[in-house]
């Protein structure tokens, strides 16, 4: 018998932390409340139950899931944990429960409120990811590529591919200042790891110099009896453009 307990679980914030809390639910017959990372601040009369990573749960898990649902679930579940909704993590231990009863045809049942909720955040995450593959800007700093960013959702797993394809020979290097952690590459080697409070150095004179032509480019080619403010915005939000060069009022 399954039963909504008055308990929280509390994990490490990883993707295998987060199927270990899938395993414990499973394990204890029980639906938490909710499921916490380190990162959220919440004090609460609730008891908090710290559910400690383990890999081979985690396998065991993971393993289910294309087997039971389908190698798609696998990989949306994967996206959805990479989004920015509160109480994710619950949302996809609640996704998985129903897809474990109705199989792969969870993946259609868009008037179930979980589903649907999933499916909106995934595709912000992709349409996100998309749209900082076309704003982000990168400058030239002791030969290297240096960029930041400020994404709502967890997107450099997802732009990882697009820029070690478009760059294979460069140094760079993506800061996400949202959530501290940044994509670093060096030729066919890359990897994402923490980095917290990267300040950006000085740009040099030459640096200075690439700058200014951009923004040149960028008001040279511009129509103004054709400016439609609105409609810059829809297309290039205005959240983005504080880290985009031809927006950069200091240059």
């Amino acid at each position: 018998m399954i039963h909504r307990s008055n308990i929280i679980y509390k994990y490490d914030g990883s993707f295998d932390g987060l199927m270990c809390c899938i395993f414990e639910s499973y394990y204890k017959r029980e639906i938490p409340m909710d499921i916490i990372s380190p990162i959220v601040l919440q004090t609460t009369l609730i008891p908090v139950r710290k559910v400690e990573t383990d890999l081979q749960k985690s396998r065991r898990v993971v393993n289910s899931i294309p087997k039971k649902i389908g190698r798609q679930a696998l990989d949306f579940v994967r996206y959805s944990f990479l989004t920015c909704i509160p109480q994710k993590e619950l949302y996809i231990l609640i996704f998985l429960r129903k897809g474990y009863q109705y199989g792969k045809s969870v993946m259609n049942m868009m008037a179930d409120n979980t589903v649907n909720k999933l499916f909106r955040a995934v595709k912000n995450l992709t349409n996100e990811s998309h749209l900082i593959e076309g704003f982000l800007r990168f400058s030239v700093f002791n030969g290297g590529l240096v960029s930041q960013i400020g994404p709502k959702n967890y997107i450099l797993p997802l732009i990882t591919e697009h820029f070690c394809h478009r760059y294979p020979e460069e140094h760079f290097l993506i800061h996400d200042k949202t959530h501290d952690m940044a994509l670093v590459y060096k030729p066919y080697k890359v990897q994402i790891i923490p980095i917290e409070n990267l300040q950006m150095p000085e740009p040099d004179a030459k640096e200075q110099y690439f700058r200014k032509l951009w923004k040149l480019f960028y008001n040279t080619i511009e129509i103004k009896e054709r400016r439609n403010t609105k409609c810059r915005m829809s297309n290039m939000p205005k959240r983005y453009w504080q880290y985009m060069t031809e927006f950069n009022n200091t240059i």
